[in-house]
């Protein structure tokens, strides 16, 4: 049920991030042995987040989505999904972002490597995306103890998203009745479309000899004195 309900958090048509938005992208579930670096392979789910900045401080609603790499194409498409054009995209300096000017959007991007070098902290250079990621990777350890599959990770970042960005909600009455509004809108859930495998599971035959009622409806009567027949 739980998985249910996760499918439908997602509103269809619903209102795209807008103003600055930070952008970015992280790994879930932890590094390979033997391997370094922020985009290097072999690692298990790779994520691209986007938050809003509010002025003068503080930041707005987020987004979340498994990308299937780091390329120019998973990039700028998960930043045409979610974000509005004419919005202020900032995001590091990895060359994939280059090409989002011409998609509409103002590209503020930051060097770390220029930070570093100048003494900055670059973790200042995108303090939202930052900060959401940690919230989302220590509630998936915290709640879920870690176990969530690469198959079902982005129904779980749909959770994430919808509780986040109902942070500030002051009736978690209106907001457990927004999650039944969603569940009415969308079209029903089959099971088929939760599983990872959907194929149809072989399931062995059943002997002949234990066809029927079960064994404890073929036993004989107990012998009970008190229920004397009427």
């Amino acid at each position: 049920m739980l998985h249910r309900l996760r499918q439908v958090l997602v509103r269809p048509g619903r209102d795209r991030l807008t103003g600055t938005v930070e952008v970015d992208e992280t790994y879930f579930g932890g590094e390979e042995p033997g391997l370094r670096g922020g985009r290097q392979k072999g690692k298990k789910s790779l994520v691209a987040v986007a938050v809003e900045r509010k002025e003068p401080h503080g930041f707005g609603r987020c987004r979340m989505a498994v990308v299937k790499d780091a390329s120019a194409e998973s990039l700028q498409g998960f930043v045409a999904e979610n974000v509005e054009p004419g919005a202020t995209v900032v995001t590091d300096g990895w060359p994939s972002y280059l090409g989002i000017t011409g998609l509409g959007y103002v590209h503020e991007p930051h060097s770390q490597r220029a930070a570093a070098a100048r003494g900055e902290d670059i973790g200042n250079l995108l303090p939202g995306v930052h900060r959401v990621a940690s919230l989302a990777k220590r509630w998936v350890l915290g709640t879920h103890q870690g176990s969530v599959g690469d198959a079902h990770l982005q129904s779980y970042l749909n959770e994430f998203v919808f509780r986040f960005n109902r942070r500030t909600a002051r009736s978690r009455g209106l907001v457990f009745y927004r999650l039944l509004q969603l569940a009415v809108d969308h079209d029903p859930v089959r099971y088929r479309q939760l599983v990872a495998d959907s194929r149809s599971k072989k399931v062995p035959p059943v002997p002949p000899w234990r066809r029927g009622h079960p064994p404890s409806l073929d036993r004989a009567r107990a012998n009970r004195p008190w229920r004397s027949a009427r």
